[in-house]
């Protein structure tokens, strides 16, 4: 199959999203690309404008492939509900050029839509669906850790940063 064919939600496993290698890794970030493509496909489905389930699917990408895949190595499907947060409140600042709110309110306007379509084919539960649409709607939360990463003078990283901790660094 190419990667540009969307999975079949039917046919997903969500044991193929399992990543313990490197080549896990790369599998696992090309089947990934491919179900953005079938959620892209859903919310047209479901009547969203190309532009908008393009939108939104683009922003759930850097979440899921960058942070879940590759940084955490989470199965997607078995998400710690911690990991929005620890993406919103840290690691889209410390891994963007200039991070700025409207930026990750569209990213996370991308997660919440794609754990609903996941939800809506019973690949998540309804509670970790829940719990990261709440994280994904905790945006004065996360303009405020915006606010205070720009103010970080020297001393003041190490505090920031163990506001909202990431997990730690795969091997």
């Amino acid at each position: 199959m190419s990667e540009s064919t969307p999975l079949a939600f039917s046919q997903l496993n969500a044991d193929d999203f399992s990543v313990s290698t490197l080549a896990d890794e790369i599998r696992v970030d090309a089947l990934c690309r491919r179900l953005l493509l079938a959620v892209r496909d859903q919310l047209l489905d479901c009547g969203l404008a190309p532009a908008e389930a393009g939108r939104l699917c683009h922003g759930a990408d850097l979440f899921l492939c960058e942070f879940v895949i590759a940084a955490c190595g989470d199965n997607l499907f078995r998400l710690p509900p911690e990991r929005v947060r620890q993406f919103a409140g840290h690691w889209y600042m410390v891994n963007t050029l200039e991070p700025h709110s409207d930026g990750l309110a569209a990213i996370l306007a991308g997660v919440a839509a794609c754990y609903a379509v996941f939800a809506g084919h019973g690949l998540v539960s309804p509670a970790l669906n829940a719990a990261v649409a709440r994280a994904c709607a905790d945006l004065p939360a996360y303009q405020q850790r915006i606010a205070e990463y720009w103010a970080i003078t020297a001393d003041d990283y190490d505090r920031w940063r163990a506001a909202c901790p990431l997990p730690p660094r795969r091997p």
